[in-house]
């Protein structure tokens, strides 16, 4: 049985001024979403250095995380970076280019 495949918006987090790396955020990101209850993945860059994206299935959810990360971090950036990706994988974008691979 197939079932509808979810989409998620991808957001990217920097910081000119601060680490991202080696300081939890993952965690507490996930914590919020845990804790708020809502759906949220995110993991480290890897194509980019210094970098933590997150994916969402709502505009909400993600203005509940923007207003957190400003709460923690300096000069925080977040922008988007891909919107309604099925199935994605936040650590290189590049994966999630369907045109890259065949079964």
């Amino acid at each position: 049985m197939l079932g509808k495949i979810l989409l998620w918006n991808i957001y990217e987090i920097s910081s000119p001024s601060a680490s991202l790396n080696g300081v939890m955020l993952r965690g507490r990101v996930r914590k919020l979403g845990l804790e708020k209850g809502f759906n949220v993945l995110v993991e480290n860059t890897e194509d980019v250095e210094n970098g933590v994206r997150f994916a969402v299935l709502n505009e909400n959810d993600k203005e509940l995380i923007i207003s957190y990360l400003k709460t923690i971090i300096d000069n925080v950036v977040v922008r988007k970076v891909l919107e309604d990706c099925p199935n994605p994988v936040l650590s290189k974008l590049k994966v999630n280019a369907e045109s890259r691979y065949t079964l």
